[in-house]
């Protein structure tokens, strides 16, 4: 068995073409839920539905969000009526006192769908609401996403890294935002002063994830701040990277990163953007899988090969790659 670590598409990305490197049945995947939200009521897990949707084969791999072929009526229809309103369109958090009112799981990440700023699909908004009436009725998140998993007849196992509350707020000189407002909103063009994983310090990594944690572990080429780092922060979480094998795709070619906000999330945080700062943020990975072009010296064994993720042949070369890198440390 082992486990992949997910946030934002870079490891989505790379699970892509690694069946036959690493079938489904022998893999779990622990996602992110840092940047999950709530909007119009209904609870919204990204990176959670990424995984889902790509082990369930209905993912829209033009946009790594959503399912393929949506249709999107509902939410060009909710937008149509606040431009014929004259409501003001964008992020429109719910008042403070409603922040950590409701239900726990949403705190901190409150959003009104007024002038809805997410592009949420049909089908894919048939998600939210059974997920959202399911946390409703009791279940835990861990046990909803089992449940979504089955009905989507997904291929791997599924796990959300928590069932409390953890939302990645970015703070910036107009203030704190959540990181959906910063990125999709905002397109990450707002400077970044420092990032918060607020409720990190009283949130708990399941059993469920501890016990997947006790396998060995791959880290995709996603964002060190935002896509690992909640997780990272959570009590118990790095203890046990440290203690079982860890190998991680570097996000970065020297400098130059791939995609994403990583590299100015990055330097917010007080660490270089480049794979040689990814590898500070990283003391518990044994091994790295570093682009051929990158000439990077870590203090760790490394593979080299091509880590762009363009195509599932792209992803097998990968995979392969992070193989090699785990049968060095294992």
């Amino acid at each position: 068995m082992v486990t992949f670590l997910a946030g934002g598409t870079g490891t989505p990305k790379l699970l892509a073409g690694a069946d036959e490197t690493f079938p489904p049945v022998e893999t779990t995947v622990v996602a992110n839920t840092g940047d999950d939200v709530e909007l119009g009521g209904l609870f919204v897990c990204p990176d959670v539905d990424t995984c889902l949707f790509q082990s369930g084969d209905v993912l829209d791999t033009d946009t790594w969000w959503g399912i393929a072929d949506d249709t999107a009526e509902t939410h060009e229809y909710v937008r149509t009526l606040a431009d014929r309103a004259g409501l003001e369109s964008g992020p429109r958090y719910l008042p403070d006192e409603r922040q950590t009112a409701g239900r726990e799981i949403a705190r901190w990440r409150r959003f009104s769908a007024v002038g809805e700023f997410m592009h949420i699909g049909d089908r894919d908004r048939a998600i939210h609401v059974t997920r959202t009436s399911l946390l409703d009725e009791g279940h835990s998140l861990t046990e909803v996403t089992r449940i979504l998993g089955n009905a989507l007849d997904a291929d791997r196992e599924i796990l959300p890294m928590s069932d409390d509350p953890v939302a990645s707020i970015i703070h910036t000189p107009d203030g704190p935002m959540h990181f959906q407002e910063f990125w999709v909103a905002r397109n990450g063009d707002p400077p970044v002063e420092s990032v918060e994983f607020r409720g990190a310090e009283n949130a708990k990594a399941t059993d469920e994830v501890l016990d997947a944690l006790s396998d060995p572990v791959v880290i995709g080429p996603s964002n060190p701040i935002t896509s690992l780092g909640p997780m990272i922060a959570l009590d118990g979480i790095s203890e046990a990277l440290e203690a079982t094998p860890v190998v991680a795709v570097s996000p970065f070619v020297g400098d130059r990163v791939f995609s994403g906000p990583a590299a100015k999330l990055m330097g917010a945080e007080g660490y270089e953007p480049s794979t040689a700062g990814v590898a500070e943020v990283y003391p518990f990975v044994d091994a790295f899988v570093l682009d051929a072009a990158d000439g990077t010296d870590l203090d760790r064994p490394t593979v080299r090969t091509d880590t762009a993720l363009d195509t599932d042949e792209d992803a097998a070369r990968v995979s392969g790659a992070v193989r090699e890198a785990l049968e060095v440390v294992t």
